[in-house]
């Protein structure tokens, strides 16, 4: 299924393509700050409809995540990094994604602050 998201002013967009079968919430220090479910999928599944350079990136610990967000209205929309087999992949915030039914999706708690 093709998902279309965007970041609260539109600055930031995207379309990704998958089936969403479960989230992530992670209790991490910046996860519970920013309330974001996530959905992780191949990086190349991830399309931005806008220029990548209205997106800023945050990074912290060991900066091996780039939290991308708008820097006009501080949405998160998704995060970019390397799974545990250096796999490009995309942390989508489903929370940003238009038509999904929050409630019914299979969420999976991940103690990220014991890391």
């Amino acid at each position: 299924m093709l998902y279309k998201g965007s970041c609260h002013c539109g600055g930031v967009a995207f379309e990704v393509e998958g089936e969403i079968d479960r989230v992530i919430d992670c209790n991490c220090s910046i996860c519970s700050k920013k309330g974001s479910l996530l959905w992780f999928v191949p990086r190349d599944t991830l399309r931005l409809l806008t220029p990548e350079g209205n997106a800023a990136t945050y990074t912290f610990n060991t900066q091996s995540i780039k939290h991308r967000f708008c820097p006009k209205c501080g949405i998160h929309p998704y995060g970019e990094g390397t799974d545990p087999k250096g796999n490009a992949m995309a942390a989508i915030n489903v929370r940003c994604l238009e038509g999904v039914d929050l409630a019914g999706l299979k969420v999976h708690h991940f103690d990220g602050r014991s890391l």
